[in-house]
């Protein structure tokens, strides 16, 4: 089975509220297989132009990726992310030999 992944960059302009995202999707990410790979983090901005914050999160199938964003529980952690924040998010298939 090919791994998921969300590959996301985001703006966060209220990091309280957004703090009330991450606690609201935990139980989602858990049900679903969720590994964080990137949660933030010093980087250095080679090529192009990025926001400010990157989050790369593992999921044992493309499947389950889909199904966490697609699921009532994540919408509404969602819903507290967007008035705060200001992203983009990938979902992409993950590679095999």
């Amino acid at each position: 089975m090919t791994k998921g992944y969300w590959v996301a960059h985001v703006d966060v302009y209220d990091i309280e509220t957004y703090q009330s995202y991450i606690d609201a999707n935990a139980a989602q990410f858990a049900e679903n297989g969720a590994k964080f790979l990137v949660r933030g983090g010093e980087r250095v901005e080679v090529e192009g132009n990025a926001r400010a914050r990157t989050v790369v999160i593992e999921f044992p199938s493309y499947e389950q990726a889909l199904a966490c964003y697609d699921g009532k529980d994540y919408q509404a952690a969602k819903a507290l992310r967007d008035p705060v924040s200001t992203g983009d998010l990938v979902i992409i298939r993950g590679y095999e030999d």
